[in-house]
């Protein structure tokens, strides 16, 4: 993938458009060393091996992924409704459910305090994070943060002859502010994390650069590649192959096909090393093979003003 970035280091956004390269990738690799800063996010090391859906299910349906290391079964949580029958809002899904829950963690990490401040400071979160702060955009965002608030959440490791199992919530707490009566759901003011999903992120947070999260915004598949390579690869000694059993297993729950599943792993893979240059990893007929990078927080040459050069010759 370092191809790509230093195609676009030396003839610019719009060079590298011009030659034979998917567009997708060059756009979010070239936004992508256009940031001057980034910040540092953090995420649960237990996301990385498994992720929420990425389309939306029926409301009273649950969910799980399996892998050989760990299970995790989200239940979706209920609310009251007129009709005196507590009724379903489903869990969360998609690219805007990995952001809320993104913003929750490194929030609460960077603050060591369980209570997260949420109503504008989330909204201007998302807007650094390229959401759009009106219309269906904000009313999925509001949705996503109330199917997190009321889910629960069941992780179950593996190893050896033994195993351990955590049932949490991921929130204890929270204050809704029901700006609109017209909105079906309300917008999250203020979260308080469980104390167990808050103990497991302190144990084992995994630190992400929210540059590449804002650029894959809208790639959830991505999105959970690039944090499963910020946690896997840094740490490794040697090169690990990887098993196409094993990757579908892990980001490909619910495809029946393996034929379809690999594309779509393969082109979503080619988005998440656009905004990891360092990570190596060889695709091969048998999977994945998996090589010691540098981590993806590592100090990075902002590059932006060498693209903008460039653009305007």
């Amino acid at each position: 993938m370092g191809t790509i970035h230093d195609l676009i280091e030396n003839e610019g956004r719009q060079g590298a458009l011009s030659f034979d390269y998917d567009r997708r990738i060059i756009k979010i690799a070239a936004e992508y060393m256009a940031m001057e800063e980034s910040s540092i996010g953090f995420l649960y090391s237990g996301f990385t091996h498994v992720g929420l859906p990425h389309k939306r299910l029926s409301d009273d349906a649950a969910w799980q992924v399996t892998t050989d290391r760990v299970t995790m079964v989200v239940e979706p949580g209920r609310k009251a409704s007129p009709s005196g029958q507590p009724v379903y809002v489903g869990v969360p899904y998609g690219s805007k459910a990995r952001l809320i829950m993104l913003y929750l963690q490194t929030e609460a990490l960077k603050t060591n305090n369980r209570e997260v401040e949420l109503g504008r400071s989330l909204r201007d979160w998302l807007k650094r994070m390229g959401i759009p702060q009106g219309g269906k955009s904000i009313a999925d965002v509001r949705e996503q943060a109330e199917r997190i608030s009321r889910c629960r959440i069941n992780f179950e490791f593996h190893g050896g002859n033994s195993s351990g199992l955590i049932n949490q919530n991921i929130v204890d707490t929270a204050m809704f502010f029901d700006d609109n009566p017209q909105n079906k759901t309300q917008f999250l003011e203020r979260v308080k994390l469980s104390e167990v999903f808050f103990e497991q992120l302190i144990r084992h947070p995994v630190p992400i650069e929210e540059a590449a999260i804002r650029s894959l915004n809208g790639h959830s598949q991505a999105l959970d590649i690039y944090c499963w390579l910020a946690y896997r690869l840094h740490v490794l000694h040697r090169p690990t192959p990887i098993s196409w059993i094993a990757i579908k297993a892990q980001f490909g729950t619910g495809v029946v096909r393996m034929g379809h599943f690999k594309a779509k792993f393969i082109d979503n893979l080619k988005l998440a090393q656009a905004v990891y240059p360092d990570a190596k990893t060889d695709v091969t007929s048998a999977g994945l093979t998996l090589y010691p990078s540098k981590p993806p927080i590592s100090p990075k040459t902002p590059k932006s003003s060498q693209i903008r050069q460039r653009e305007s010759r």
